[in-house]
């Protein structure tokens, strides 16, 4: 079976640990890689890094949910590293967690929409005209367990929202040879090398572990995509 090996990837959103480990594993396998996140520091450090593996790198600095950044990261990126035929939306607005329902203050209810979920739109139709061109690509995009499940008021109403834009896209892209994939994460990250260390009170997710499922999913056989891969720890209690 003929599989789709991507070129040229950008993940959005990237940060230490997992979102850095799938840079390094994309890298390992020839990618050329693209990192956007809004942190130019770390972006030069990770680009850096990376540069190491021979394979090509570039950095963009851009918040997600910013049309016009997002619009200038993308051209940015393609113009250093050519066309992009693998996507990985990796960004997600971080708390304030467990928040009750008065004591929400909308301008962070629509800012973890706009990181999680606008963002995840703004970088498809970034990428998804020369995908199409081309009849073939992948878009990964990173969910939560509170994409199935309740938890946060705000964290939890974006990831759902995120869920349901993947299958959307899915139902849209997949017929035109462009794979739609939603990884939902229920545990905590650890560093890399969890996978090696004993279990704990708290089972770890290994962020190297994890890349290679990432990789795993953007290279699948036309015949037999996943649309959502589930990921957790050996040791974890579902849903506890």
């Amino acid at each position: 079976m003929s599989k789709f090996r991507p070129k040229a990837a950008v993940i959005a959103g990237v940060g230490p640990g997992s979102g850095a480990a799938i840079a390094r594993k994309l890298a390992k396998e020839g990618c050329a890689v693209g990192l956007i996140a809004r942190s130019a520091d770390y972006l030069s450090q990770l680009s850096g890094e990376l540069k190491a593996t021979k394979s090509p790198v570039a950095w963009a600095k851009a918040d997600v949910s910013d049309a016009k950044e997002i619009k200038s990261a993308f051209e940015q990126l393609r113009q250093a590293l050519g066309p992009i035929d693998l996507l990985i939306f990796h960004a997600s607005a971080g708390g304030p967690f467990g928040q009750r329902l008065l004591s929400i203050d909308p301008k962070d209810f629509a800012r973890s929409w706009a990181i999680g979920t606008l963002g995840g739109l703004l970088c498809a139709q970034a990428v998804v005209p020369e995908m199409l061109k081309k009849g073939a690509g992948a878009i990964l995009f990173t969910g939560a367990t509170s994409s199935v499940r309740g938890a946060s008021i705000s964290f939890s109403s974006s990831k759902f929202a995120l869920r349901g834009l993947v299958q959307s896209l899915a139902r849209e892209l997949w017929p035109q040879g462009i794979h739609v994939a939603h990884v939902v994460i229920d545990a905590v990250i650890g560093d890399t090398g969890t996978a090696d260390t004993p279990p704990g009170p708290e089972p770890l997710l290994d962020p190297d572990a994890m890349a290679e499922a990432y990789w795993q999913l953007a290279v699948q056989d036309r015949s037999a995509w996943t649309l959502e891969l589930d990921l957790r720890p050996f040791g974890e209690k579902f849903f506890e």
